[in-house]
């Protein structure tokens, strides 16, 4: 699965780097390999670089939106899927380069465009980050 088909974001924000499964409609597990090159580790925090937080959540969004869009064969040249809502964000271990974080998310439900998911984070089978996320799918603006 070329990944790029799904997802608008490209490197450095694009934060997946493969699908594990997806079962349509219901479940995706993918992964981040994260290596010490990685831009944001200049700064956050040079001398001890730990992946942000707020990247976690990304990624866990953009697992949702490749599970919404291979679910609905959506076609992404006139619609975007949006990251529109986080309740219930926790972060329970610190991520660091070398780890492979497996993102897991579960559709819980739908309603129209909207969708809400259950997710979390994990590296070496240990949860690092969960919360619940809310994604949109809207047309693209031609402006």
């Amino acid at each position: 699965m070329n990944i790029q088909n799904y997802l608008p974001h490209r490197y450095p924000f694009l934060l997946i780097d493969k699908i594990i499964d997806i079962k349509k409609g219901k479940m995706i597990t993918a992964q981040k390999n994260v290596s010490n090159n990685e831009p944001f580790f200049q700064g956050h925090f040079p001398e001890y670089p730990v992946f942000p937080g707020v990247l976690l959540l990304e990624a866990m969004a953009q697992a949702t939106a490749i599970l919404d869009v291979q679910s609905n064969n959506r076609d992404m040249s006139k619609q975007l899927y949006y990251f529109v809502g986080i309740d219930n964000a926790r972060f329970k271990k610190q991520v660091v380069p070398g780890d492979v974080i497996v993102i897991n998310a579960e559709l819980v439900q739908s309603k129209s465009e909207v969708h809400k998911f259950t997710a979390d984070c994990k590296v070496e089978g240990e949860i690092v980050c969960k919360a619940d996320l809310i994604g949109a799918i809207r047309p693209k603006n031609d402006t």
